[in-house]
């Protein structure tokens, strides 16, 4: 659908919505395989389709957009890892071999470019930018569900150990196969969780 900058009162709108996941959709693909910095709004505006106008209407500058870009990924991560959790409900060994088998999964994927977090975030000194406090919350969301997937496993003291440990190892696998890819150190990472498991069991 072509967007008309035309006066006329018949031309054609998109609906808030529409749009915005339009705005989204596009930027996410550009700010993840470039770069949030590398990417100028000129250039999102030309690819999204939209007059540019239209496109501050809904995001009023470009950080605002890279924030908003970032919650939207945490979101949809989170509603995956949920998903798993719920169906090995339970079964928290399951659910968390399910979160490692999903990480090992998009370090493998031929569009991985690095943890889209970390890249983005990185490029912020301020701690209260909206892109690195978006980026500490998914962390923290992803850290807190492992920690309580552990502590089910294996009782609180042990599983508050358990999680940050597994946390640790996800976040260092996102890290390595960023530039050492998926074959690197990053493949030991599943067997570092199972390990951890496997030990876990032997608590209880």
């Amino acid at each position: 659908m072509t967007i008309v900058a035309s006066p006329s009162p018949n031309r054609i709108r998109l609906p808030a919505a529409v749009r915005e996941q339009r705005i989204l959709d596009v930027a996410a693909n550009l700010f993840y395989r470039r770069g949030v910095h590398d990417v100028g709004m000129d250039e999102l505006v030309k690819a999204i389709g939209l007059g540019k106008a239209s496109v501050y209407r809904v995001f009023a500058s470009k950080d605002a957009l890279i924030t908003a870009y970032l919650a939207r990924r945490a979101e949809t991560i989170f509603g995956l890892i949920d998903a798993d959790i719920a169906h090995h409900e339970g079964d928290p060994r399951g659910a968390i071999v399910a979160i490692i088998d999903a990480v090992e999964a998009d370090l493998a994927s031929p569009s991985f470019r690095g943890c889209a977090f970390n890249n983005a975030s990185i490029e912020f000194g301020d701690p209260a930018n909206g892109a690195r406090t978006v980026a500490r919350e998914y962390r923290e969301g992803l850290r807190d569900r492992l920690i309580n997937l552990a502590t089910i496993l294996c009782g609180r003291a042990e599983g508050q150990q358990l999680g940050e440990e597994i946390a640790l190892i996800i976040e260092g696998m996102y890290l390595s196969a960023a530039h050492l890819g998926s074959s690197g150190p990053a493949r030991r990472g599943r067997a570092l969780v199972m390990r951890l498991l496997t030990e876990a069991d032997h608590v209880r």
